[in-house]
């Protein structure tokens, strides 16, 4: 919960470390110590679990907030639940390649969301928004990018590491995995749709 509890401030630079540094140390710490975890089975179904439910979890917390950086703070937590599952199905390379391309589009959501707050004199509240695309459209088509690649569309670079996520998860005939597979899918629809709920809502 401390990632969203870290939304309060609007500045850009808090952003860029939430976004592309400090939440993906853990993953990238699974992802250092893969050799560790390759010996013990039962840590990896574990960790699948635990990212499966992370995933479809925080999605659906995320459909629920009216905070706009809030919104994008539970979507990265519901995205690091794609790169954990992925770990514990031993696909640590796929898993860099979803956090790279996360950090990215999800940079570039918190910075158009730090601009759509400075313009509105420090609202972040989505509700009391609307019709911004007029009066911001260079943040319009920046936060338009970084959902359609949030959401998975095709030839956006959220689409090929996303995409990637669910196929390993759908290959691996496992039990764990056909779960994290349900769960992961149905992720992946609440997060098209709460990308465009904030779209509508603010602009």
């Amino acid at each position: 919960m401390w990632l969203p509890a870290a939304m309060e401030g609007p500045t850009p630079v808090s952003a860029l470390i939430h976004a592309a540094t400090m939440v993906t140390a853990g993953v990238f710490l699974i992802i250092r110590c893969s050799i560790i975890f390759e010996y013990s089975p039962l840590s990896l179904l574990i960790i699948t679990i635990v990212g499966a439910c992370t995933c479809i979890f925080a999605a659906t917390i995320g459909l629920c907030q009216n905070d706009i950086k809030r919104v994008i703070a539970y979507s990265t937590c519901s995205q690091l639940g794609y790169m954990v599952f992925a770990c514990g199905l031993s696909s640590y390379d796929v898993s860099f390649f979803h956090l790279f391309n996360h950090a990215f589009f999800k940079a570039l959501l918190f910075l158009s969301a730090g601009a759509v707050i400075h313009s509105l004199n420090n609202e972040q509240d989505m509700r009391y928004m609307g019709g911004l695309a007029k009066l911001l459209p260079f943040t319009y088509s920046m936060m338009v990018i970084g959902s359609l690649s949030l959401a998975g569309f095709p030839f956006l670079s959220g689409f090929y590491s996303k995409d990637i996520c669910l196929e390993i998860t759908w290959l691996s005939y496992e039990v764990d995995s056909i779960l994290s597979f349900s769960l992961a899918i149905f992720a992946a629809f609440l997060t098209a749709f709460y990308s465009f709920r904030l779209l509508k809502l603010t602009f």
